[in-house]
């Protein structure tokens, strides 16, 4: 707590005024994260117009890919162990994290029941697709995260991938 006060440039006691334990400060800083997610996402839905459920796909992994990068410190934090260790014995540290991928998967559930809706995507499992995306696009941005790949030589490939997945044939 007193490294965070020091490159916060405040005193120690203002730390411990505002939180008592180094978790209760991790909490914030997860509910701050997730707040910011969800509003990175209400732009994007409402600046976005697809014209077919499979473009809001492939739309929605870009924006994934986008946001990783922008936030790429704070995807840092959700890709390490530590939160969901935490999470195990927190009902709210696990609450804030379902919640941050709850808003991934719903955003791709929706794509894939538009695609269903206009013909552009068979039908399938709307739910399960949706997480299956989502843990293939988180997957390969976690391999960049953890500077093991680099995702972007990925990123047509795993959109053809998806497509063919997905696509009404």
């Amino acid at each position: 707590m007193s490294e965070i006060a020091k490159v916060t440039g405040v005193a120690d006691g203002t730390i411990f005024y505002h939180f008592k334990t180094k978790g209760d400060l991790f909490l914030a800083v997860l509910e701050n994260f997730k707040e910011g997610i969800i509003k990175e996402l209400e732009v994007f839905q409402d600046t976005s117009d697809f014209s077919t459920g499979l473009d809001m796909v492939k739309g929605t992994i870009s924006f994934y890919f986008s946001l990783a990068e922008r936030m790429e410190d704070r995807f840092l934090l959700l890709h390490r162990h530590y939160p969901y260790q935490l999470a195990m014995d927190n009902p709210d540290y696990r609450k804030h994290l379902e919640e941050i991928y709850t808003c991934f998967i719903d955003l791709f559930d929706r794509a894939i029941l538009k695609g269903q809706k206009d013909g552009s995507i068979r039908e399938l499992h709307s739910k399960k697709q949706a997480l299956l995306l989502f843990t293939l696009v988180d997957g390969l941005v976690r391999l960049e995260t953890y500077n093991l790949y680099r995702a972007g030589p990925f990123y047509d490939d795993l959109i053809e991938t998806c497509c063919c997945r997905l696509a009404n044939k």
